[in-house]
């Protein structure tokens, strides 16, 4: 019993710590200004967003779905042929370059801070190339300061929300002797000591179910995941080496850690100007190929998202759900009928699919399965509902693709 209580609450650990709903997830893209975060977004989206040699171009957030590369959906739509077809999707958010003294209202400031709050993760992107053309806010390039410039400013304005929050607590401690609010006291000062010590929230597996209840409360900047994409010039890209490199690895590692993705903006934009077979060719002599869906794949995956197909004739359609959801809460994605009148879903495993070549053969082997509501549904899915909705003096039976 104990055993099954502790599994309930590390499930509930993992999904809590990040706090809406899955299909509203944002990666917000961060850094010091001029290190490519706007050529970046412009490459991942397609977008045309300006991205010029001039501190504080981007001033609004910009924000686009990118598309998450699936081959597993790629080719379900060959299989099933459908009249539409829906990938996966990622929401993307350019924003602001931040500079030192953002907490105390530099730069863009408080401005630029609640325009990270408002997204989930961080695309951290950092300058490892030298460029006398591309002037550096700092005066040169060296990264590892910029790394530190980030966390500590971002931790600096969580401080500023800490101490308000101390203070408030200890106005109702005094005058309720409130338990609760004790314990809330302590988790906040526990977090203002890892501060102290340059520890990022996130990088604490302790906390408890309490807590990070509390914890999603504030959006505190370090709880958020992070994804470090390092733009390293085109040279160094196609050869795999750069001389910051291995100091980034360092201090990434030595500070909490996180996905680590080197890519090279004037690489991505060269290739994006060849044709698909100009690409091929050149990637295939360099023994090299873009990083721009890795980037994406590992955000969706930072903000621990995963999705299930549903495939037919009429359309082929990545749902996105947060790993761990089980499957009522999995069909009110496509609709809240679905998961108030919940009834069963029949689920095939797209590798039994790929490998038998049709559903048909996959219902023959006897791999389709008919599973309740505590199934917790697994990326790759490719799951049918059934489900009942009762209206006034009748019922309603539908099956769900």
């Amino acid at each position: 019993m104990e055993k099954k209580k502790e599994e309930k609450k590390d499930e509930k650990k993992e999904v809590c710590l990040l706090g809406r709903p899955g299909n509203t997830l944002k990666m917000g893209i961060v850094g010091l200004p001029n290190v490519g975060k706007s050529t970046m977004f412009n490459l991942l989206s397609k977008a045309q967003v300006p991205a010029k040699n001039v501190m504080f171009c981007t001033i609004d957030p910009n924000q686009a779905k990118v598309e998450v590369p699936d081959k597993r959906w790629e080719h379900l739509v060959e299989l099933y042929k459908p009249k539409r077809k829906f990938p996966a999707a990622l929401t993307i958010v350019d924003i602001a370059g931040l500079v030192k003294g953002a907490s105390k209202n530099q730069g863009m400031g408080n401005e630029f801070l609640s325009n990270i709050q408002s997204v989930d993760g961080i695309y951290e992107v950092i300058r490892a190339f030298d460029d006398e053309d591309i002037q550096h806010f700092e005066g040169d390039v060296d990264p590892i300061r910029d790394l530190e410039i980030i966390r500590d400013e971002l931790m600096a304005k969580d401080l500023q929300t800490i101490d308000r929050s101390l203070e408030d607590l200890e106005k109702v401690i005094k005058r309720t002797n409130d338990k609760e609010m004790k314990l809330k006291k302590e988790m906040l000062e526990k977090v203002k000591q890892m501060y102290d010590e340059k520890k990022n929230i996130r990088d604490n597996s302790d906390w408890n179910y309490k807590e990070i209840e509390w914890l999603n409360e504030y959006l505190f900047f370090t709880a958020k995941p992070i994804v470090y994409c390092i733009n390293i010039p085109d040279e160094d890209y196609v050869r795999k080496k750069n001389h910051y490199l291995k100091k980034i690895v360092d201090w990434i590692k030595n500070n909490g850690g996180g996905k680590i993705i080197a890519f090279s903006c004037s690489f991505e934009e060269r290739l994006g100007q060849m044709s698909p077979e100009e690409q091929q060719k050149y990637c295939e002599e360099n023994k090299t190929e873009s990083n721009l869906g890795k980037i994406i794949t590992a955000g969706y995956q930072a903000l621990d998202l995963i999705h299930y197909f549903t495939c037919g004739p009429d359309e082929v359609k990545c749902w996105t759900v947060r790993k761990g959801s089980k499957a009522p809460k999995a069909a009110g994605i496509i609709h809240t009928d679905f998961e108030r009148g919940f009834i069963s879903a029949e689920v095939m495993k797209y590798d039994d699919l790929n490998k038998l070549g049709s559903e048909a053969e996959v219902k023959k082997a006897g791999l389709q399965r008919n599973e309740g509501k505590n199934y917790v549904v697994c990326d790759g899915d490719i799951i049918y509902f059934k489900f009942n909705v009762s209206d006034p003096g009748k019922k309603k039976k539908d099956k769900a693709k």
